[in-house]
């Protein structure tokens, strides 16, 4: 194939443009213009205003910016985290707080029970020889002081059981019982609490009743353990049951 000479207007137009990069060189731009081939001719590529120029080396603070996440799965880790914190916590605090209380209500509970085991014990001794006690010549004064000590269902049984029994009894063999609670050597009363709650507390008695009647000669002395169960009420401490053992 024959060559093809350029022309004069192309040998022109490549002088000029050999001329502008060798002027642009000079400015200092050492890397030379690129060159591309297009139909078998040269064709310099015009360089850029500013002239060529070597990429940015890359500086600390972009590759902290790479380092980062940039899924939106991986950026949603850190507050995920804080809120199953604040979960945690809160379910501690919690717990905390339950337990404070469960502690504050067994030491009140527990310290109304001790108050409720000294008064109850006391209102016992006090009740017993009164509601085990009569005298056929006072019966309705001795039945009426009784009842002050009584509440609930026993209060009404005791005052039908003394009205139809005891207190026809009492007057047909003219009976005098006196109850007093059993002294050791001690003078201690023999008398303790069996259990106890705030509002419940029962307790057990050693009774002494000295009967007097028709129907015995002399006095007749008779040793009971009897079962009384005090409840608490608006009036203080009353008797609620008493079954003798």
């Amino acid at each position: 194939m024959p060559k093809t000479t350029p022309g004069p207007r192309t040998r022109r137009t490549m002088t000029a443009a050999t001329r502008a990069a060798a002027k642009r060189a000079e400015r200092g731009h050492r890397v030379p213009a690129p060159e591309i081939s297009v139909a078998g001719r040269t064709v310099l590529i015009e360089a850029p205003k500013n002239g060529w120029e070597d990429p940015p080396e890359p500086s600390l603070e972009s590759f902290e910016e790479d380092a980062r996440p940039k899924d939106a799965a991986e950026a949603e880790v850190h507050p995920r985290g804080r809120r199953l914190l604040t979960l945690v916590l809160g379910v501690l605090l919690l717990a905390a707080l339950v337990a404070t209380a469960v502690l504050g209500w067994q030491y009140r509970d527990g310290s109304r029970t001790a108050s409720a085991r000294t008064q109850a014990l006391a209102a016992a001794q006090k009740a017993a020889p009164l509601v085990l006690s009569y005298d056929y010549r006072n019966l309705d004064k001795d039945f009426a002081r009784a009842r002050t000590h009584l509440t609930g269902g026993f209060h009404a049984e005791y005052g039908k059981t003394t009205k139809t029994v005891v207190g026809p009894t009492a007057k047909k063999y003219r009976a005098v019982v006196k109850a007093t609670i059993a002294a050791p050597a001690t003078g201690t009363p023999a008398a303790s609490v069996v259990s106890a709650s705030p509002d419940k507390v029962v307790v057990l008695l050693f009774i002494n009743q000295v009967t007097e009647s028709t129907q015995v000669s002399g006095a007749r002395v008779d040793l009971n353990r009897v079962r009384m169960t005090m409840t608490r009420t608006d009036g203080g401490w009353k008797v609620s049951g008493v079954d003798a053992l």
